[in-house]
């Protein structure tokens, strides 16, 4: 048997099942994390959660803990405090269910330069285990989906910025994921890049059903549909839809609610004697 004709195993990963009448569960749930390196706290009793074919913008200044939390939500780091689950899945407890629903794009650019852009897709494919045959047909699928179908040869060193950044974001989503974490995925974009990479991702929200957990400093990138986590020093200042934050924080808008709800955390700090 050739390995064209391997049958084809279908690894998409599937959700907890729960009852009809309960609640949608959470596509991501973070439950009092705590973070240290050393004397430093990054993370302090952050709780959140992000609801299945949802976007959530998780903002916060650079410092404020967002990359720490992907690296714990991927278990690059080891949870010191506190419980994280994917669909119901304790990530320390099945790691492997949790992490097989969960795609990725860190703010570091991850792909090899010297592969192809296909190349790139089919290592992807093979370290989850996706057969050859079906590797390719996802591969092209998603290239398309991304408008790179024509770059499948190419180099990635010969791609723009926000090409590699939607290579990757279709490489994250080869396995079929339900949940896609982005960790300041635009940055060092133009304008245009950073708003198609957006409206790439606010799609695959509403066609796909994905949930979404979008870290960024940018308020420009919010809009009003979007659940929002403000994420100051390490703590959670404010959780819920963008409006309730901005009318929680006596605010008319996404900017001026985070510097409210920023200056009032540090002016009760530096009270503290």
């Amino acid at each position: 048997m050739t390995e064209a004709d391997t049958p084809t195993i279908d690894r998409t990963p599937t959700a907890r099942p729960q009852p009809a009448d309960a609640a949608p569960m959470p596509a991501l749930s973070i439950d009092a994390v705590s973070h240290a390196y050393g004397a430093r706290r990054a993370l302090i009793d952050v709780s959140f959660a992000v609801a299945p074919a949802s976007f959530t913008a998780l903002l916060g200044l650079n410092g404020a803990g967002k990359s720490t939390l992907f690296s714990l939500v991927t278990r690059l780091f080891g949870i010191q405090s506190g419980r994280i689950s994917i669909f119901g899945h304790d990530i320390s407890a099945a790691p492997g269910e949790a992490l097989r629903l969960l795609g990725v794009v860190f703010q570091p650019r991850t792909l090899d330069l010297d592969l192809s852009v296909r190349q790139n897709l089919l290592y992807h494919a093979a370290l989850h285990g996706i057969a050859r045959r079906e590797a390719d047909a996802r591969s092209h699928e998603v290239l398309a989906r991304i408008g790179l179908a024509d770059r499948s040869g190419s180099k990635v060193r010969d791609l723009s910025g926000g090409q590699m950044r939607r290579l990757e974001i279709a490489r994250a989503l080869l396995h079929r994921p339900r949940l896609l974490l982005l960790d300041e995925a635009t940055v060092g974009l133009d304008v245009k890049a950073r708003a198609d990479i957006l409206r790439h991702v606010r799609d695959l929200v509403s066609e796909q059903g994905i949930g979404v957990l979008w870290a960024t400093h940018l308020f420009d990138e919010i809009i009003g549909s979007d659940d929002l986590v403000v994420l100051h020093e390490g703590r959670v200042l404010a959780r819920g839809q963008v409006a309730r934050v901005i009318s929680d924080a006596g605010a008319l808008d996404v900017n001026a609610a985070f510097a409210n709800l920023t200056a009032a955390t540090d002016k009760s700090r530096s009270a503290v004697p």
